[in-house]
């Protein structure tokens, strides 16, 4: 099953490197930005730099009815999906 993976870091950070075929939706973003992200297929994986920021996002996100988890540091979910 493919899986739609979130990058919450600064477009910034994502530029200098991220897992293929990632979403770059910085953190601040994200609730101007919801009604895009329902339409994702879930379940979404959110990645950052350590984990702190996708954490924050996916509490958020799974409070607002989306099905998704904090998968960490970018570069873990980078080598595991």
């Amino acid at each position: 099953m493919k899986k739609t993976i979130i990058d919450v870091r600064s477009h910034a950070e994502y530029q200098y490197g991220h897992v293929a075929g990632s979403i770059n939706i910085p953190v601040q973003e994200i609730v101007n930005r919801l009604d895009e992200i329902r339409r994702f297929a879930q379940p979404l994986i959110l990645c950052c730099a350590s984990g702190n920021r996708s954490a924050q996002a996916t509490l958020f996100l799974q409070g607002n009815g989306i099905e998704c988890s904090n998968g960490g540091s970018w570069m873990d979910v980078n080598a595991n999906y």
